[in-house]
């Protein structure tokens, strides 16, 4: 059996795997998401929750930073669309950077609700960067108890 003394240089089996990682985590490092936007074609979309209660729906979306003026939510055949923007922290151009991993620019979010909802009832407040929307359920998709009548 031939021993092979370990040299980094040929050896290392995970060379190319660092390589491409590397190559990766630059591509986001130089780039804003708006950059990264363009490249992937997508938009900056916060996560939301959506959580069902008795009376209704809340969802539930972290938008960090957005100001109240800068949300519009509206609510159409059953889909609830949340859109906005966030805009850039400082003045561009003005600074130079050397990591930015903070999103800015507009965002949008759909969920379709599989019941009818109240749209008159519906409200929403923005505390501490998180959007909680309020739906509660149309009053003929609420549960309805039918009494048993004895002849």
């Amino acid at each position: 059996m031939a021993l092979l003394r370990w040299r980094d240089d040929v050896m290392d089996p995970f060379r190319e795997v660092d390589r491409l990682r590397e190559e990766i985590n630059r591509l986001f490092d130089e780039g804003s998401p708006t950059t990264v936007r363009g490249l992937f074609d997508r938009t900056v979309a916060p996560p939301i929750d959506v959580i069902e209660e008795s009376g209704g729906y809340r969802v539930i979306c972290d938008v960090p930073g957005v100001k109240r003026e800068d949300i519009q939510i509206t609510m159409a055949q059953g889909v609830l669309t949340i859109k906005g923007e966030k805009k850039a922290a400082g003045k561009a151009g003005q600074e130079r950077r050397y990591r930015e991993e903070t999103w800015h620019g507009e965002f949008q979010r759909s969920v379709a609700l599989p019941t009818p909802v109240d749209t008159a009832k519906v409200s929403a407040d923005l505390e501490d960067g998180v959007l909680t929307v309020a739906l509660p359920k149309h009053v003929d998709a609420l549960p309805k108890q039918i009494a048993v009548q004895a002849k």
